[in-house]
């Protein structure tokens, strides 16, 4: 059964989304992330997708605080990005409470230091963030498509140890018109050994029951339940 992620995203400290990643198109939810965070767990969810949407705009981490509230005040399996750049931030997160991270920009423009993560902490701790466009990797809070293509660069990162693996579809994120299931079908079936996380575009129970039927195996969503149009009962109906 496929395991569904909610996701927090952090700007000046509070829950917000964006719509195709624009810091002009913000919505704030609530002001306090780890009221949400505690709901989250209520309804029998047990991971959570934490961005720091300032870290990514400022190139360093910035919400570490509410990491660290959220990982001490709740017993969520944490993956954390946004910003993480240096071995300093990747540090400040882990002791900060995640359990996980999540690399994006570092892994395309410094791949040295994104091995060296690798190596020093295990790949079962480094996720891979690919945000993509028209099949191409996109970077810097998705203001730069890249001529790097998806399945070569994922394939690279599989070969170094990595399995889990964040795909966005940029054209999709926050717009609530359902995710990109061909091309995530496609991922798995040229990626051998990947754990494919789904991110963007889920606007209903129903597109993660497609996403479940196609073997994806986790999905990320945060917009579809800020907005009502999936219900905290219908995920512990189906996570419980």
């Amino acid at each position: 059964m496929i395991e569904i992620i909610p996701a927090i995203d952090l700007i000046d400290g509070k829950c917000v989304r964006l719509s195709k990643g624009d810091y002009n198109q913000k919505k704030v939810y609530n002001e306090n992330p780890l009221e949400v965070a505690k709901m989250f767990e209520d309804a029998g969810l047990k991971r959570l997708h934490l961005v720091d949407l300032d870290g990514a705009k400022a190139h360093h981490i910035v919400n570490h605080k509410v990491l660290e509230q959220i990982a001490m005040k709740t017993n969520l399996v944490i993956d954390f990005g946004g910003g993480l750049k240096s071995d300093e931030d990747l540090k400040i997160a882990f002791e900060a409470g995640a359990s996980m991270i999540t690399g994006g920009s570092i892994a395309v423009r410094d791949t040295e230091v994104f091995f060296r993560w690798i190596e020093n902490y295990g790949a079962d701790k480094i996720i891979l963030g690919a945000d993509v466009k028209n099949k191409m990797i996109a970077v810097g809070g998705w203001t730069e498509t890249t001529s790097i293509e998806l399945i070569p660069f994922v394939r690279n990162y599989l070969n170094k140890g990595i399995s889990k693996v964040i795909c966005t579809d940029i054209s999709k994120d926050g717009m609530l018109e359902g995710p990109a299931i061909e091309l995530y079908k496609d991922m798995l079936k040229q990626l051998n050994g990947i754990f494919l996380i789904a991110s963007g575009g889920v606007s209903s129970m129903n597109d993660i029951f497609l996403l479940d039927n196609a073997g994806i195996q986790s999905v990320i969503t945060g917009k579809a339940i800020y907005e009502g149009r999936i219900s905290l009962k219908e995920i512990s109906k189906f996570v419980n």
